[in-house]
């Protein structure tokens, strides 16, 4: 079964041809136009146009375009974020080899600065290297690498005041309603 925009049964080759000119004529379609170009008489036309729907026709044409086009660029989406995961992988996997060589050249130099008596080198070179190599460990992993506390005033707990809040929403409580909420919420910590 042909697709409704594409020639129908019973369509003659001449019809088909009209309504072919007529969808390609865009916003400028006209039956008119099309009688002008094909030099084909207005009443032939509109009978065609009629009998196989041209309207109907072309607005599945404009539908089955747009899908496509939808589907188009669904798939050239698809194929690049594939391409970004690959790449986020190949960048995590350099970046887990990296730490694993820098943990194991911090361990290294930690054993040559236990075992030198004149201590070449520094701690605080060993600290930095062990640092970067949990931080490049980190951000393979996925994990983060910094840690953010949210506290309320002084560092203390977020208070939250239920009583207030209620009263901003619904207004007083009713004579004889006991609103008695003592809230105390304390946020995870940010990560």
């Amino acid at each position: 079964m042909p697709m409704i925009f594409e020639q129908q049964p019973k369509e003659s080759a001449k019809a088909f041809a009209a309504f072919r000119e007529y969808l390609e004529l865009g916003s400028e379609r006209s039956l008119a136009e099309v009688s002008r170009k094909l030099n084909k008489s207005g009443g032939l036309l509109a009978r065609w146009s009629s009998k196989f729907a041209w309207g109907e026709r072309v607005q599945a044409h404009a539908l089955h375009l747009a899908v496509m086009e939808r589907e188009v660029e669904d798939a050239l989406t698809r194929g690049k974020a594939a391409e970004w995961t690959g790449r986020k992988e190949e960048q995590r996997e350099e970046e887990w080899k990296i730490r694993c060589e820098l943990i194991e050249a911090g361990r290294e130099a930690l054993r040559r600065w236990k075992k030198d008596e004149r201590r070449t080198g520094s701690l605080e070179g060993i600290a930095r290297l062990l640092e970067l190599a949990s931080k490049l460990g980190r951000l393979s992993a996925g994990m983060a690498t910094e840690k953010t506390e949210v506290t309320g005033e002084d560092g203390g707990a977020i208070r939250v005041e239920v009583n207030v809040a209620l009263e901003k929403i619904y207004g007083q409580p009713l004579r004889g309603e006991v609103v008695d909420v003592e809230t105390v919420l304390t946020l995870p910590e940010k990560v």
